[in-house]
Formats: C-alpha cells, sequence, structure tokens
C-alpha cells in the first residue's frame, strides 16, 4: 500500500439486471419489465488492498438474488428495492450499506388481448438505499416527453457579441422529462398512488404554466409535486429543451403561418433544479 494514501468512499456491485416478470392470470397476463442495479458497500478494504475476498458477495450471487426475489412477484418497485437492500445488509456481516436502483419499463396491453403487450409509457424508476444512518427511497420517472404548441416565451436575456438567438413571445415548448422525488419515509402503503399522483401533477403544472422560461416550467412542476404530495419532500428534475425552429419557407414562395418547424435533435439546452420541503431531514445517501 502507498505511503500517505488511503482508500476512499467505494462501492460494488451488479449492474443492470435485466428481469421480466409474467404473472399468468387466467383473466389476463401481467407483465413487469424491470433493469435493477445493486450497489453495495462495506468492510471491504481488504479486497482493494491485498485481493483478499472474505469480505466479498460475488455481483454473480447479488444477480441471482434479484432474480429469486422476485420468484413469487415484484410488487410495486420500492417495495421490491427494499425487500433487497434490507437483505442485503441484514444478512451479510460485512456489508453495511446497500443501494438498488430499479428501472420499470412500461407496457400496455394490445388491445383488449390478454396476453399481448406494446411498450411505449414512460419508464418508472426507484432507489433504494438502506444502511447505518437509516433507509431513503427516491422514485422517479424519466422519458416523460411532453409539449406545448404555446403559451411559452424568452425574452429579455443577456446579449453579447456571440448572441444570434432572437427574442420570442411565442414558441414550442417540449422536453423529455427526467424526475426524482425523494419520500419523508421509507414506510408507503401505496407506492402506486404516491406515484401516480406524482407524474399527474408534474403533468398538469407543465400545462398550465405560462412560461417565461424553462427554469419557471421546472419550478413549478417541481413544487407542485410536493404541495399535493405531503408524503414526499424533496423533487430533483432535470429538463432538455427540445428546440422547435420555425422554417422559413420564403424560397419556395411561401409563407409559414407558425405551422411548419425543425425538431432539432442536438446541441440541447439542458435545465436541472431541485425544489425542497422546507425543514425537510437532509437527503443522507438518498440520491
Amino acid at each position: 500500500m502507498a505511503t500517505g494514501i488511503v482508500l476512499g468512499d467505494n462501492s460494488y456491485g451488479k449492474a443492470e439486471c435485466r428481469l421480466v416478470h409474467v404473472e399468468r392470470d387466467p383473466a389476463g397476463h401481467r407483465l413487469t419489465d424491470l433493469s435493477v442495479s445493486v450497489a453495495l458497500g462495506g468492510d471491504l478494504a481488504a479486497t482493494h488492498y491485498t485481493g483478499d475476498n472474505t469480505a466479498v458477495l460475488p455481483t454473480d450471487t447479488q444477480k441471482n438474488t434479484v432474480y429469486a426475489f422476485a420468484r413469487d412477484g415484484v410488487g410495486q418497485i420500492e417495495d421490491f428495492g427494499l425487500r433487497l437492500a434490507r437483505h442485503f445488509v441484514h444478512s451479510q456481516p460485512t456489508i453495511h450499506r446497500a443501494r438498488i436502483t430499479i428501472e420499470q419499463y412500461g407496457w400496455q396491453r394490445n388491445g383488449d388481448h390478454p396476453h399481448s403487450f406494446v411498450r411505449g409509457a414512460p419508464t418508472r424508476t426507484a432507489t433504494v438505499t438502506c444502511g447505518g444512518e437509516g433507509e431513503w427511497v427516491v422514485s422517479g420517472v424519466a422519458d416523460l416527453t411532453v409539449l406545448n404548441t404555446t403559451e411559452s416565451e424568452f425574452h429579455g436575456f443577456i446579449k453579447d457579441r456571440y448572441t444570434t438567438l432572437p427574442e420570442t413571445a411565442d414558441r414550442i415548448l417540449a422536453t423529455a422529462v427526467s424526475a426524482r422525488w425523494r419520500h419523508g419515509s421509507a414506510d408507503n402503503p401505496d407506492w402506486a398512488r404516491s406515484h401516480a399522483e406524482a407524474v399527474r401533477h408534474l403533468l398538469d403544472a407543465f400545462a398550465d404554466t405560462h412560461s417565461c422560461s424553462l427554469q419557471q416550467t421546472l419550478y413549478a412542476m417541481a413544487s407542485r409535486v410536493l404541495e399535493h404530495r405531503p408524503e414526499l419532500v424533496e423533487a430533483r428534475l432535470s429538463l432538455p429543451n427540445k428546440h422547435h425552429f420555425l422554417l422559413d419557407l420564403s424560397p419556395f414562395g411561401l409563407d409559414n403561418p407558425d405551422a411548419v418547424y425543425h425538431a432539432a435533435d442536438r446541441p440541447y439546452g439542458l435545465i436541472e433544479g431541485t425544489a425542497v420541503r422546507a425543514g425537510a431531514a437532509p437527503a443522507g445517501q438518498a440520491w
């Protein structure tokens, strides 16, 4: 070991365990499609310093545990994450901290067919952390693409020698929402309702806000979730600005009455921010 150098914070685990669970109810099958990542921390200095693995629970074992725990059903992903995190911490004396990160991919039933599905809904997310300092649950959503065709402005910004962007009093505002919200407690009797209501308030705030900046829209969305969901104490949003530029059709002898746009892929503005309930307990290792 190098003199004067010590091991800092570290973790290890199995990332992106792909898991599909089918509940074969005769009235109609139910499909759960997940990516589960495990990260463990604890008394692991020896494996870093000397390669002594006596404190190491293999990542392959972690993967097998994920699949074994899914044998009898997954349920709500927050509950599944808590089951796994508590198991790793409580069953292994050398493991003091476990973080389970889950993405649930959206599938919808294909019409009235009892066993046919179409993927297309936003991705539901959850991060569960269990350790000596406590337990934290962070729920969320990704790939939630939304667009307002009007009631969005952008003007009054700094202009320097490199500025070419014109001011606008009416533009398309579009984004792909990645949002996460922290629960005040790891004990929630209805994760599904909490998640559905949080997403609903995100969508309502996006639609209702007459926006003068995407930052204003972000704060309106995050704060509305906290206002209406008392079990939540913090909301973090990441909003890429999906730019839509009005096309010039004059070379073709045509006007453009705010009808035809170019949807730009990149580069894009990226706006990120957090709303926190006043007096909320610190986040610890939640995020």
